[in-house]
């Protein structure tokens, strides 16, 4: 079994939300062929101003099904432009079985980003399952060799910032371990097909929705 890399929490940087998102952008473009790559644990967030996610949060699955189609020309662009500058996005979504609301319409938000481009493969719980014995394993993005960003999200699952951490050996291993997992996963528009497609539409009612 492979191994859960190890962040170093007395040298990470914590980052206040405005500050993780001006830090981010620094870096974002000037990555390189080393990349995006992301890995999503949690089954639960909230997207507060997101106008999709706003009407899913109360219950109109249809009106947040056309909302979401209206940002695929911004998509495209914007992977055209991550393409035009030499990079790709990666991303590695857990997904947990029977799929939960909020999960449902995100899964339906990056399928529409994998067919602009994004390169976002899914994976089961069961994969990562026997690194979790310290806890589930951390939201994470890395950028190049550049900075890893251990994401912070509030009590309700709203994204409140990041830890940045900078040290090349720890930012490497964690580039490594998410590339990894992402080679062993399925493409998300097969398994969007396979396994989101014909759900009913989900109930928000209910606590699993979301954090509340």
């Amino acid at each position: 079994m492979r191994e859960r890399p190890h962040l170093n929490h007395s040298t990470g940087e914590r980052l206040e939300l405005d500050v993780y998102r001006a830090d981010f952008q620094q870096y974002f473009w000037n990555i390189g062929d080393l990349g995006f790559w992301k890995l999503e644990r949690q089954q639960h967030f909230q997207e507060p101003g997101v106008e999709s996610w706003e009407a899913f949060h109360r219950g109109d699955w249809e009106e947040s099904l056309r909302l979401l189609a209206g940002p695929g020309g911004h998509y495209q662009e914007h992977l055209k432009k991550v393409a035009d500058h030499g990079f790709a996005l990666h991303r590695v979504r857990v997904v947990e079985e029977p799929i939960v609301p909020y999960l449902q319409w995100e899964l339906n938000l990056l399928k529409l980003k994998a067919e602009c481009g994004e390169r976002t493969r899914v994976i089961g719980p069961e994969r990562v399952r026997g690194l979790e014995d310290e806890g589930p394993l951390p939201e994470i993005i890395v950028l190049a060799d550049f900075v890893l960003y251990e994401i912070v999200y509030d009590a309700d699952g709203i994204l409140a910032g990041g830890v940045r951490h900078k040290e090349p050996a720890t930012v490497s291993a964690w580039r490594e371990f998410i590339k990894n997992l992402h080679a062993e996963g399925e493409e998300m528009v097969e398994f969007f097909r396979r396994r989101v497609a014909d759900l009913s539409p989900p109930d928000v009612s209910g606590p699993s929705a979301a954090h509340r």
